[in-house]
């Protein structure tokens, strides 16, 4: 095979490659994604849309969780090994807490993440307000609701 053929090829797999990744870029392939609620405005999601809440009985802002046991069974832990945002979010401001069952979950500016399990289908933000201690997270005004 000519030097020009194998140069045509190597250029033809980097143009692939590079409009994969825009291609996935496009489709909202993120860890964490936004939302959108006529009332509750631009909210967290998961990769898959479906809603991240927060939980006011939570220690304020220092990514330790207070929801264990039963309540796991309703709210369980979100966990993205890799964080991926669109623009409007940042990355830094997603950590990872480890809680004191040794499990991994993500925080956002310290709030550890939960999936509420009456939300079906992503956009349902069944979760909201429940026991008026869950909620989702906003991501313009992000003011959490301390129990």
């Amino acid at each position: 095979m000519s030097f020009e053929c194998k140069l045509s090829l190597l250029l033809l797999a980097f143009s692939l490659l590079a409009s994969m990744a825009i291609a996935a870029e496009e489709m909202g392939e993120y860890s964490v994604n936004l939302a959108t609620n006529d009332t509750l405005g631009t909210y967290l999601v998961n990769e898959t849309g479906f809603s991240l809440y927060y939980f006011a009985k939570d220690a304020p802002g220092n990514g330790s969780s207070t929801c264990y046991n039963e309540c796991l069974t309703a709210w369980p832990p979100f966990y993205a090994e890799n964080i991926s945002v669109p623009e409007g979010l940042n990355a830094s401001e997603f950590t990872v807490a480890i809680r004191t069952d040794g499990k991994e979950q993500t925080a956002y500016r310290g709030w550890p993440l939960y999936y509420y399990n009456k939300d079906m289908e992503p956009g349902d933000i069944l979760g909201q307000a429940v026991n008026d201690v869950w909620f989702v997270v906003n991501a313009t005004d992000f003011e959490p609701m301390i129990e």
